[in-house]
């Protein structure tokens, strides 16, 4: 059995994940400071968060799940942000990860 906060810290990570993503776009290829450091920071923090929930939470599902929060994120972020399509296909897969997701979470109970 996990404690609840493997879990807030896996999802904090995951959450943070998009961030650095939207924050490299702003970038512009590192060409804007501001954006490159707030990207640095994020791409530091996300994984540190991931560290911190696989001390209890087996690598391979806690990996799965972080990716999935940031896949989902930067997907969603971008049909917001920029205009993305939106695609039966893209919310069919989108559901796909969040099953998948959860299913690694609950076989590890």
């Amino acid at each position: 059995m996990f404690t609840l906060m493997a879990y807030i810290w896996l999802i904090t990570g995951g959450l943070l994940e998009p961030v650095w993503v939207l924050a490299l776009k702003r970038s512009n290829n590192f060409k804007d400071k501001k954006w490159t450091v707030i990207t640095i920071f994020f791409v530091v923090l996300s994984p540190f968060f991931l560290s911190l929930a696989m001390k209890e939470i087996p690598v391979g599902t806690a990996y799965a799940v972080w990716t999935g929060i940031g896949a989902i994120g930067a997907t969603v972020l971008g049909i917001f942000l920029y205009k993305e399509s939106v695609e039966r296909k893209r919310l069919f897969f989108i559901f796909l990860i969040i099953v998948g997701a959860v299913g690694l979470g609950l076989g590890g109970v």
